[in-house]
């Protein structure tokens, strides 16, 4: 046998050098992180940001700030909430796991004072408390209105925000209980815009948590109605057209304004470098008072894209890096074994999450997610429900006449324009059969819908 050459023998040692330090990689802990800051806007449009692959040409300018994370870190294409309205995607999103499993399929019914979110669930404050973290939630609730079922009863050490799906933005006069303002459960004075006191209550929280590690949990109620921009805000978008558009726009340029202010505070405190911050919506945008889904089909509290596909982007100095692109389908129930293992927190098996850990991705150990099924459901067993695997997408719109199942090929019709359920069988008898399976696991709504 001829003898290997020097030139071979050099690139052999140097390719087992390299399959060394690759392994040694992997085997390597996950890094940790001490803060984490989650910011939720409310029905906004998933063409409305410009971080977005097909942004719109008139409000999308408008969120530098917003923009600012995902050119720091990382955006997502294929980013899902876990429901198509308010109230079950915050169930979903602060449990892990699909909250029609604990019959939060529905929004609350405004006044409703005989449930909410599951007490039987734990939430990421809950968890997040358990690793030593300040916790705190500024903003939106919308999880139940009974005393056990407040922010302070559920992980969260400090609240100030409102229980309610939404309010005015304005100052109200005597505003309902589950309308106004309050601070760990005390009432406060109305006074200025709500989208800036988020902001404030939000740096207070930070300053105040500097020197501890926390987890902030901001769920600004922009941009869901009513629209009430600032003066100064809606004149500052005179030129777009109509007014509703207008409106809308207007609300945006605030919540940017509040979302730079926290980014700022956390680089005024020296904070940023050892913050994962995650930006989302909690719905498809409500394009009825002005949001833009282009080029999705459908709205808020719908199955199709345009009512449960979302904008996403996260940042972690020093661990994602800048400009990253993931294409992997994601969804909200990721978020809490996300957040608990950037942490260094451990998942528990016996908890039965729905969500996986997303850190191995977004920091590159792993090229890609494992496949796995997303489902969505609204409105109970009679409602639409919807499932995908891979690029596939399912839609049964029950409840309407002779609605039948629609498959969608969402990697050449992101749009949901072409229903291919006639030419693929197997693959709709695939993911029927997935979708029996997890609906046997879910439970009605807990409460009607009024």
């Amino acid at each position: 046998m001829r003898a290997l050459s020097p030139s071979v023998l050099l690139r052999f040692a140097l390719l087992a050098c390299a399959s060394a330090l690759v392994a040694q990689d992997q085997d390597a802990p996950l890094p940790t992180v001490k803060n984490v800051v989650v910011l939720l806007c409310d029905d906004a449009g998933y063409a409305d940001f410009g971080f977005q692959e097909h942004p719109s040409s008139d409000v999308a300018p408008l969120t530098p700030h917003i923009d600012r994370i995902a050119k720091e870190g990382v955006r997502f294409t294929n980013a899902y909430t876990s429901g198509c309205v308010c109230g079950p995607t915050r169930a979903g999103l602060l449990t892990g796991r699909y909250q029609q499993r604990f019959g939060f399929d529905r929004n609350i019914p405004q006044g409703y004072l005989q449930g909410g979110l599951s007490l039987d669930e734990r939430t990421i404050a809950d968890r997040m408390r358990e690793l030593d973290r300040a916790t705190g939630l500024v903003g939106k609730w919308h999880l139940g209105y009974p005393e056990a079922y407040h922010p302070n009863r559920r992980g969260f050490d400090e609240f100030f925000g409102f229980l309610m799906g939404a309010r005015a933005y304005q100052p109200l006069e005597n505003p309902t209980p589950h309308r106004a303002i309050q601070r760990d459960g005390e009432v406060q004075p109305e006074g200025g815009y709500v989208t800036d006191r988020w902001g404030d209550a939000a740096i207070e929280f930070i300053k105040k948590h500097e020197a501890k590690p926390f987890f902030l949990y901001v769920a600004f109620n922009a941009v869901h109605a009513p629209l009430q921009p600032k003066a100064e805000d809606l004149a500052a978008v005179a030129h777009i057209t109509p007014q509703r558009r207008r409106n809308h726009a207007g609300v945006m340029v605030g919540l940017d304004r509040a979302v730079g202010r926290i980014l700022d505070a956390l680089d005024e405190h020296g904070l940023a470098e050892d913050t994962l911050v995650i930006f989302t919506n909690d719905n498809g945008g409500q394009t009825q008072i002005g949001a833009n889904n282009g080029p999705l089909r459908g709205r808020k509290a719908q199955l199709f894209e345009g009512g449960i596909r979302v904008p996403m982007a996260m940042r972690w100095p020093g661990r994602i890096t800048p400009g990253t692109t993931i294409g992997d389908p994601v969804i909200t129930l990721d978020l809490l074994p996300t957040c608990l293992s950037a942490c260094g927190g451990a998942i528990d098996p016996e908890w039965k999450l729905d969500g996986v850990d997303l850190v191995p991705r977004i920091t590159g150990r792993l090229e890609t997610l494992p496949e796995r099924t997303l489902f969505w459901r609204t409105q109970g067993s009679k409602g639409p429900i919807a499932a995908r695997r891979g690029n596939w997408k399912l839609l049964h719109q029950r409840g309407e006449p002779d609605a039948k199942p629609m498959l969608f090929d969402l990697a050449q019709d992101i749009g949901e324009r072409r229903d291919l359920a006639a030419q693929e069988p197997g693959t709709v008898a695939e993911l029927r059969a997935a979708i029996e399976a997890w609906e046997a696991e879910t439970v009605e709504p807990g409460w009607g819908n009024r």
